[in-house]
């Protein structure tokens, strides 16, 4: 696991610490080799999660679906997304766009080229937490 700190500094002189924030640092949270052409690293809060993805180019994302709502936004790279049980609507989301995924809707995700994105999921996926999201292990 990775080190976290509590933000201790005031923020102005008219407020007092938040004791139960958090402050993380990207650089400080070590990423997780899903596989050769997927890695990631995690935050997780009580009712979300922040996720930052690497897909390298060619990458496919299996059909699946959450319970959890999920945002992702592409920093950088694309990704081809197919929606539907069918999976016949297809949208490509590029660097600065979002794509909002709401919950139980199946989905595959292809990376057109290399991709960092970031997803935030609402609520935390358990399974991602716990290492058992065998649809992407594959």
């Amino acid at each position: 696991m990775f080190q976290d700190r509590v933000a201790a500094q005031t923020l102005s002189s008219n407020r007092a610490p938040m004791s139960s924030a958090k402050w993380y640092s990207w650089d400080q949270i070590p990423r997780e080799v899903v596989t050769p052409m997927l890695d990631r690293k995690l935050i997780t809060g009580e009712r979300m999660m922040l996720a930052q993805v690497f897909l390298k180019k060619g990458c496919i994302v299996a059909k699946h679906s959450h319970e959890n709502e999920q945002l992702t936004y592409i920093v950088e790279g694309a990704l081809k997304f197919h929606l539907g049980e069918d999976q016949k609507e297809e949208v490509i989301v590029r660097a600065g766009e979002v794509l909002f995924l709401p919950s139980n809707l199946p989905h595959q995700a292809e990376a057109l080229e290399d991709t960092l994105d970031v997803d935030i999921f609402s609520p935390p996926r358990q399974d991602w937490i716990d290492k058992t999201d065998a649809y992407l292990r594959k």
